[in-house]
């Protein structure tokens, strides 16, 4: 490599990610086949616009390779509609958002601080400034309290319903929210339109281990690099044939210029992995890892929000009179690497916080068992806890030698 600098920050950057432990829930290793297509020569090419309508020649090649990517988009997903050019999953919401409300409008989304995304409403995100948002909020139990989302919706009225969550750690029940919308729009005589980002899970519904918005919500949007395992990108579904100009053109050419074919080839491989059994396996392991870390942080004392999916968050204030950026701070310097989150009724300020986010998506692609999954939470207790850093730190490096090293995923 010519450039040397940049071959050693690679390097270390590597070194750094093989010898510790990833438990950032929103961070995920996708395979060599999907890195492969990400650095291919797909990303010299420019192609404003869709597979057979571009406007720059010699697109033939990369129209079939979206045409691959939107095809299996929707053979995951069971969806009737595909647009996998989005850069981001912001670039995905703003398009969706623009598509669905075009002249701007009202969105009920999840309160910031009870696991809501920056793009759901927040003061220094787009979405503030272009639409009027309110919030609804959890129950004392951490859950989605629906008569509580019902209520919100009567005062508020909404023009559009928002789930979908950067910090849940609960099953959402899609149905029982889409029969809420419908609740309400017999009740207007306006229909309440009902958006689903799904970004976090959208490795589990394409497992079938957790319930799919599709059949329920008006749009739903996604990363493909968190549970789904592919490249950083973003992605629009719904099975609404109707919606598929309006968001389309909400992409290209309101939002976006030339897609990045390179990644877009990279998504494909990654729905093409989703769609293998030993893709279920995965799921079903990070799901069984989360819980065991969870259950055993709670058996020593912890205070946990309990896990249903791939996530769960630990209060760190009540358990350990820490901060979460106090104790994120700590587990990194024993090669645990996790993140500051807010939790339910926080009392600290998002620079602080009173938690950890924890996830186990990545660690499982990399090999971590059950029994791994265990060790580690008690070395977090015992960090936490104000345990000798040193051989914490050791026993992180014992654990990962076990593991598949990152660059042969």
């Amino acid at each position: 490599m010519l450039d040397k600098e940049i071959e050693s920050l690679i390097e270390k950057e590597l070194e750094r990610q093989n010898s510790g432990i990833e438990l950032i829930a929103s961070e995920n290793y996708p395979s060599k086949e999907v890195m492969k297509a990400q650095g291919s020569i797909l990303t010299a090419k420019y192609a404003e616009g869709y597979p057979g309508k571009r406007y720059y020649g010699g697109c033939e090649i990369v129209d079939q390779v979206e045409g691959l990517a939107i095809s299996r988009a929707k053979e995951v997903f069971g969806a009737e509609y595909a647009n996998v050019q989005p850069h981001s999953g912001s670039q995905a919401n703003f398009a969706a958002y623009r598509a669905l409300l075009p002249g701007g409008g009202r969105i009920l989304s999840l309160d910031l601080n009870d696991g809501g995304h920056l793009t759901h409403g927040s003061p220094v995100s787009f979405s503030s400034h272009l639409y009027s948002f309110s919030h609804y909020a959890l129950g004392n139990d951490g859950r989605l309290a629906y008569d509580s989302i019902r209520k919100a919706i009567d005062e508020n009225k909404p023009d559009l319903l928002l789930a979908g969550f950067s910090a849940y750690p609960f099953e959402i029940d899609f149905a029982k929210l889409k029969e809420i919308c419908d609740e309400q729009g017999a009740k207007t005589g306006k229909p309440l339109l009902f958006m689903v980002d799904m970004a976090h899970i959208a490795g589990l519904v394409a497992a079938r281990e957790h319930m799919s918005p599709l059949p329920y919500a008006d749009v739903v949007t996604s990363t493909t690099h968190k549970t789904l395992r592919g490249p950083r990108g973003g992605l629009i579904l719904s099975r609404r044939l109707d919606l598929a100009r309006k968001l389309d053109s909400a992409v290209f050419p309101y939002s976006q210029g030339g897609p990045l074919e390179h990644v877009i080839a990279a998504k494909a491989v990654c729905f093409l992995e989703a769609m293998q059994p030993s893709f279920r396996e995965y799921i079903k392991k990070v799901k069984e890892n989360t819980l065991a870390a969870c259950l055993t942080l709670k058996r020593l004392g912890a205070k946990t929000s309990g896990t249903e999916n791939h996530l769960f968050l630990l209060n760190v204030l009540a358990s350990y009179r820490l901060d979460g950026k106090e104790a994120q701070n700590l587990l990194e310097s024993i090669g645990i690497t996790t993140n500051k989150n807010m939790i339910h009724g926080d009392s600290l300020p998002p620079s602080r916080c009173s938690g950890l986010r924890i996830g186990f998506a990545a660690a499982t692609t990399r090999g971590c068992t059950a029994e791994n999954a265990v060790e580690i939470a008690t070395v977090i207790d015992r960090a936490l806890k104000g345990g000798g850093l040193a051989p914490l730190k050791e026993k992180v490096k014992s654990i990962v030698a076990g593991w598949k090293d990152i660059s042969d995923l």
